[in-house]
């Protein structure tokens, strides 16, 4: 009785090393976003560079997740779980000493290395902490708990000590959390064997590069043009690495990336189908912040819990999901789910500048729907037939699917955004120059202002609409790809469908991370209404 205890007391504090380690992650997604304004006065960005305050980390993050999971399976996860945590807090530590603004970006690059890295191989660990059944489904429970409070937290924690110290402390608040869990986690987490092995740095670099350019040459074509040189220049150089990577992996004894995980069909379908819907989630997050903020005037803290619907109801809906997929299958809730937040994303699409909370409030709840109904199917399609020791690497190519497509999602519907608010404004400038004309600079003001704000909501409108597109896409490719399972293979499928719930509530804070992080780029370089909506 006294060995179970103590198992159980050890069991218990793994967990909560491993939950804490999430929540710092997780609350570093959200907490910086907070402290941009105050970071671009003292380090004197631009608006165009403040933004890499975020790429930067989200580039590396999501470009680096393969790395991270396949470096877990090879080298131990216990042991790849500590060094990111540690690279983590010694990059939170130096990004708080920052003094120049390559300083801070180069700190934030570190971090998404050591997240890209503990991200994984936290969710590993736990699979190999806990037995299956109850015990595993509790502390699946506790690290989605743990991921959407981070997520939360963010925002609040965020303000809170920008307002009270400055922005240094949005970093520094992670060097205790994460020397706390340096100091306790060898002790506590079970060692896990590795296997021989190495890793695949050409293909590492080559599609994070990749990836990198792509998603830098999309946003310089919102901010100059796609016959830009610079930006023509990033789309081959992009092409290019991406070309060698499918080569390297192609030739690789052990490539970061086995091309055979794509013959499955179900597979590489529940792959298209997340890049799709991340592109979408982060089409109607990104957008919907600037409506919040620049259009109906909400603060940033007010705009965080704005969302707060939309996590409760993706968890909710991804409980019932995993009790109900033993009996339905994945297909059935992988078809609703896409078509749900294309739904969504056309409703929002018709929010007008007088537009009430209660009017977006409903389409939140039918996005949260749809993506709750997706995000467990779509874990569990994509894991099924793994070996083992593959799992690491097999859910963190999920991962940057979700990743991967947001930022080249997100990338191309600023450009359609930014092209419909220039071409209103355009269109406008009629009304504007008879306003002018009358001699009244009041009317000149507002009739500017009014100007501005309608470029704005028509842009916002726009990307919604492109969203919905994406989504319906990603309905497509269900349909058309990912076949049914077998009533066996679905209840066999339900026995690890609960450990999966916790992807949920980790997907869906990512997305609004990314989108809220992105801020800036709408309002200066890419998009100047934001700038006339300030100075009017």
């Amino acid at each position: 009785m006294d060995k179970r205890r103590s198992t159980t007391q050890g069991h218990g504090l793994a967990l909560v090393v491993i939950a804490t380690a999430q929540l710092m992650v997780m609350l570093d997604l959200t907490i910086v976003n907070i402290a941009l304004p105050s970071m671009q006065k003292d380090l004197h960005f631009s608006a165009a560079n403040l933004a890499w305050v975020i790429d930067a980390y989200v580039l590396v993050f999501g470009g680096l997740l393969l790395l991270g999971g396949k470096a877990g399976d090879l080298f131990g996860r216990r042991r790849m779980f500590i060094t990111g945590v540690g690279l983590f807090t010694v990059a939170s530590f130096a990004g708080g000493l920052a003094t120049t603004q390559s300083w801070l970006i180069a700190a934030r690059s570190v971090q998404g290395i050591g997240a890209a890295i503990a991200s994984p191989t936290a969710l590993s660990l736990i699979a190999v902490t806990f037995a299956e059944g109850a015990p595993r489904n509790r502390a699946m429970a506790v690290y989605a708990g743990m991921s959407g409070a981070g997520g939360a937290l963010g925002l609040l924690i965020g303000g809170i000590l920008v307002n009270l110290a400055s922005w240094r402390w949005v970093l520094f608040v992670n060097v205790p959390i994460g020397a706390t869990v340096l100091l306790i986690a060898p002790w506590v987490l079970p060692k896990t064997a590795g296997r021989r092995g190495w890793i695949d740095i050409p293909g590492a670099l080559t599609v994070s590069g990749g990836m990198a350019l792509l998603v830098y040459g999309l946003i310089r074509a919102a901010r100059d043009s796609w016959s830009n040189t610079g930006t023509i220049i990033a789309f081959v150089a992009a092409a290019v690495l991406l070309g060698i990577f499918v080569l390297v992996e192609a030739k690789s004894k052990q490539p970061l990336l086995a091309l055979r995980f794509l013959k499955n069909r179900n597979r590489a379908g529940s792959y298209a189908v997340m890049l799709l819907l991340g592109a979408s989630m982060l089409s109607l997050l990104f957008f919907l912040t600037q409506f919040l903020q620049d259009i109906l005037h909400y603060s940033p803290l007010e705009t965080g819990i704005a969302y707060l619907p939309l996590p409760v109801v993706v968890g909710l809906t991804g409980l019932i999901v995993s009790r109900q997929i033993r009996r339905f299958g994945v297909k059935p809730f992988l078809i609703a789910g896409p078509l749900m937040v294309a739904g969504g994303l056309l409703w929002v699409s018709s929010v007008t500048s007088s537009s009430s909370y209660f009017t977006i409030f409903a389409p939140l709840v039918v996005v949260g729907i749809g993506m709750g109904l997706s995000f467990v199917p779509l874990t569990l399609s994509a894991i099924t037939g793994i070996g083992s020791h593959e799992t690491g690497l097999a859910s963190a190519l999920l991962n940057a699917s979700q990743q991967i497509g947001g930022s080249l999602g997100l990338a191309a519907l600023v450009t359609v955004a930014a092209t419909a608010t220039r071409d209103q404004m355009h269109n406008g400038m009629n009304t504007l120059h008879a306003a002018i004309g009358t001699g009244s600079a009041a009317k000149a003001a507002d009739a500017l202002h009014r100007l501005a704000t309608g470029a704005a909501v028509h842009g916002y409108q726009s990307a919604f609409r492109g969203g919905a597109i994406g989504a319906l896409a990603a309905f497509l490719v269900t349909l058309i790809v990912i076949r049914a399972h077998p009533s066996a293979t679905a209840h066999r499928l339900s026995v690890t469908a609960h450990r999966e719930v916790s992807k949920i509530e980790q997907a869906t804070i990512d997305n609004a991370d990314n989108a809220d992080s992105l801020v800036p780029n709408l309002k200066g370089s890419i998009c100047p209404v934001g700038s006339l909506l300030d100075s009017n």
